[in-house]
């Protein structure tokens, strides 16, 4: 089992920066997919960056350019530098690891873009 805890979410004006961190506990993540997905009210969850053990890294359309995923296999950390933050990524963002068809989810860290 992963355990999967999310912090750095809150309230952001546009045009901010937030930093999403997630911690994995469990077991070592070093080789599995590790992602941020997002949802907003009335939406689907969708997946916003995501980064392999290998370090190979995709994002959503809507935050290239504006987003970092990176990962610290030291500390078993994901972690998600959204800059130039618009009103419309307004969500929960959730963080997901993936190994040999086992799929983990944190519990979700609300952010907010509004002035």
């Amino acid at each position: 089992q992963v355990q999967l805890v999310e912090s750095g979410g809150g309230l952001v004006q546009p045009g901010g920066s937030l930093r999403l961190s997630c911690a994995a506990s469990g077991r070592i993540v070093s080789f599995y997919v590790l992602g941020w997905y997002r949802q907003s009210p009335g939406k689907q969850r969708e997946q916003v960056a995501t980064i392999t053990g290998g370090d190979s890294i995709n994002y959503a359309d809507s935050v290239k350019g504006r987003f970092t995923i990176s990962r610290d296999n030291a500390k078993n950390t994901v972690t998600l530098q959204m800059n130039s933050l618009k009103p419309e990524d307004t969500a929960v963002y959730y963080c997901n690891a993936v190994w040999k068809g086992s799929e983990y989810w944190g519990q979700g860290t609300q952010v907010t873009v509004s002035s």
